[in-house]
């Protein structure tokens, strides 16, 4: 496995379009281009480089967005967040982590996402969803009931994965999919991307992190499959790279694809980050713009260091390596620390997930700590600006 403490970050000057990033390799950092300058990726332009991750809320009723969505969401947007994504959004209806997710596996959960788009963009923020299918760790319970898994009987649903393998030894074998069955879930990821489209939503995300099915099937941990979608690396990422061309092929080429991965599975024999250098190649020519890096979640026993920036390096290498735009995300909350990320070149965009929680005015609040004007809504008038000027 490539040590990621090992490598010097890549530089870049910015310059985006159609997926291409052009490449300065050198050892210079660019404290011209920082945490509040805006990055163009194909035809979207973000405000800043402070992306609201995605974070599930566990309070949709039969996938259907409602008004804490909009509040939650919307108030990141007031609060100055470049790129705001919604939570994980099923695009099948057993695709659901629980029966609180988000979805987008039908038109009606269409015109509910729309109202919060129209809100983001209202407040100058763009609008990103994340496209998902949970796997095996589907059909369980919402993390506030304790997040058990859900019987059919206690209102579940069967579960599906590349090999029959839980996620926990005590839940039920989840159903091996075979190849009609992962057609389907390409198909359906296609149909959800359209569905996002007729939303209005500006940037999709593929999730391909934390032990979903798309990474199900990437790690040998869970793909013990002997035909085209198991064994070696090729055939383990044929699905990611399936669902990748489909949704190149149903968005426009002015809207940015992003895919969200677990750079490692933090167990021996798992993911790796060699595994995701190789990933990232492989999905930059399909068109693909970004690689949003996290970790982890594969499996219930693993180890993972968790400190600061912990994830970052993974990043890194990525975007040296495999030549394309990277999201850093993991334990990143003080406005010095994320912009020393920017300036550094070590990745392109910062995803805060917690400490928007916990401030969701996180990017106003970075326009002050790095004096400039903060970008307050005109609603809340003159008074606010004037205090800080």
């Amino acid at each position: 496995m490539t040590d990621p403490t090992k490598s010097d970050p890549v530089h870049t000057d910015r310059v985006v379009s159609a997926g291409c990033v052009s490449e300065a390799n050198d050892d210079r950092s660019y404290p011209d281009i920082d945490l509040l300058s805006p990055l163009t990726i194909r035809g979207v332009t973000l405000r800043n480089r402070i992306v609201v991750s995605p974070m599930c809320q566990y309070c949709a009723e039969d996938g259907l967005a409602d008004d804490w969505h909009l509040v939650h969401l919307g108030s990141r947007a007031v609060g100055g967040a470049g790129l705001v994504f919604t939570e994980a959004a099923s695009v099948m209806a057993n695709g659901r982590i629980t029966p609180g997710d988000l979805g987008i596996w039908e038109d009606r959960h269409v015109e509910p996402l729309a109202r919060i788009v129209r809100f983001l963009k209202r407040m100058g923020a763009v609008a990103g969803i994340q496209l998902a299918h949970a796997g095996r760790k589907a059909s369980c319970d919402i993390p506030q009931n304790g997040g058990a898994h859900l019987p059919p009987a206690a209102g579940g649903w069967p579960v599906v994965a590349p090999s029959p393998i839980p996620f926990h030894e005590q839940d039920p074998a989840p159903l091996p999919l075979d190849k009609a069955g992962i057609q389907q879930v390409v198909a359906a990821f296609g149909a959800a991307a359209q569905r996002a489209l007729t939303a209005g939503f500006q940037i999709v995300e593929i999730h391909a992190a934390h032990g979903y099915l798309l990474h199900e099937f990437l790690s040998p941990l869970s793909n013990q499959r002997t035909d085209e979608y198991g064994g070696a690396l090729e055939n383990r990422m044929r699905l990611t790279l399936e669902v990748a061309t489909k949704l190149r092929r149903v968005l426009p080429e002015k809207t940015p694809l992003f895919v969200r991965i677990s750079a490692t599975d933090w167990v021996a024999g798992g993911w790796d980050l060699d595994q995701s250098i190789a990933l990232a190649k492989a999905l930059r020519p399909l068109g693909v713009d970004l690689i949003d890096v996290s970790s982890g979640a594969l499996v219930p026993t693993a180890k993972i260091p968790v400190a600061r920036n912990y994830q970052l390096p993974f990043a890194t290498q990525i975007r040296a390596q495999a030549e394309i735009l990277t999201g850093a995300v993991g334990l990143i909350t003080e406005a010095d620390q994320a912009n020393e990320i920017i300036t550094q070149g070590a990745a392109d965009l910062v995803f805060l997930a917690r400490e928007m929680l916990r401030e969701p005015y996180w990017a106003i609040k970075a326009q002050q700590a790095f004096n400039q004007e903060p970008n307050w809504p005109l609603q809340y008038g003159y008074a606010v600006r004037r205090r800080h000027k």
